[in-house]
């Protein structure tokens, strides 16, 4: 028996109206509730019908946002410069946090809920290259991230090598030689990670600086608690440092943090730069030196390249790739500190 919005109601504990407004994406609904009818409608397998417009275009006009999590501030910026790109478009945006566990990231990609949306954007983090096939899905998608190159989908990402070679150079310019490659996670290649201690690795071979394996500080997650833990680690080793480049900006503030509690001065000891462009570097004490590595403009593009299969205009063209633009953003905690003490 084909389950109805009765049920979807009843076993959400929530009236017809409330059910037909969460499919909706009527504003008004509380996030508890909202949570509530969705876990139901994918627990139940219930496939609602789509609105009049609906019919007739075969479509929902929403599409869903799929990253690792909300807590780490790139994910959260860029969800908010996905749904602003979408909604100038008409679009609506239901956000799926994967945790960046595999199992999750293919229980989202593969569940009942995609027969809600006309399109994925799916920021990958467990899932490796080697599973490019299992993102081969009936549904229009578009990959983030730097966990699967050449799949079978479009894919927008961003400048990891280039970025952090030129936010190592940066470092380089202001003297500093002694660099901590904050953030590695040791043999990976692909990913975020890697990518950025090749850029870093770059950088130093260029300039002539040996790269050291004891400078490559391994921090496997990116939150500033993580960031703030390992540099006491570093400290208590007792290793000899003048720069730090991190590898996202949760994890530079974290750093920065522990280093002024013990009294190093930022950026006379060391000069510190973080990559992501997070709001927050721009009030912290001092102000983070980052890179801009393109949000907004990823967040469009994946946007516009959606829509676009969404609607047949790229099809049937083999699966594209784009690499949006960086910027070095200079700031108070990489300064050139002048003769009267001030900063340049």
């Amino acid at each position: 028996m084909a389950i109805t919005m009765r049920d979807v109601a009843q076993a959400a504990d929530v009236s017809i109206k409330t059910v037909s407004n969460v499919i909706n994406e009527h504003p008004n609904i509380k996030p508890g509730t909202r949570e509530r009818v969705l876990l139901a409608i994918e627990k139940l397998g219930y496939q609602p019908n789509l609105s009049a417009r609906g019919l007739r275009s075969g479509r929902t006009d929403v599409i869903s946002l799929i990253i690792p999590d909300l807590k780490n501030a790139y994910f959260a910026e860029l969800a908010d410069a996905v749904m602003t790109a979408a909604s100038k478009r008409g679009k609506v945006v239901i956000i799926e946090q994967s945790g960046g566990l595999r199992e999750r990231e293919l229980e989202i990609l593969h569940g009942p809920r995609m027969r809600m949306v006309d399109g994925v954007l799916y920021s990958v983090l467990g899932l490796s290259q080697e599973d490019a096939d299992l993102i081969d899905i009936p549904t229009p998608i578009v990959l983030l991230g730097e966990r699967i190159f050449h799949g079978p989908a479009d894919h927008v990402t961003m400048q990891n090598i280039e970025a952090s070679q030129a936010a190592t150079e940066h470092l380089l310019q202001r003297g500093r030689t002694k660099l901590l490659a904050f953030g590695a996670h040791r043999n990976e290649v692909i990913g975020s990670a890697g990518l950025r201690l090749e850029g870093y690795r770059r950088a130093l071979r260029h300039a002539g600086v040996e790269y050291r394996e004891e400078l490559a500080i391994d921090v496997q997650l990116w939150h500033r608690s993580d960031g703030a833990q390992a540099m006491h680690q570093v400290l208590e080793s007792g290793l000899a440092f003048d720069g730090v480049v991190a590898f996202n900006d949760s994890l530079a503030l974290g750093a920065m943090r522990v280093m002024q509690n013990v009294g190093l001065k930022i950026p006379e000891d060391v000069a510190i730069i973080g990559f992501d462009d997070i709001d927050e570097t721009r009030y912290s004490l001092p102000t983070l030196s980052t890179i801009d590595p393109g949000r907004r403009e990823i967040a469009e593009t994946a946007v516009v390249m959606l829509l676009e299969r969404i609607e047949g205009a790229a099809a049937p063209a083999a699966a594209r790739e784009f690499e949006a633009g960086f910027k070095v953003i200079s700031r108070e905690s990489t300064a050139i500190p002048s003769s009267n003490g001030a900063h340049a």
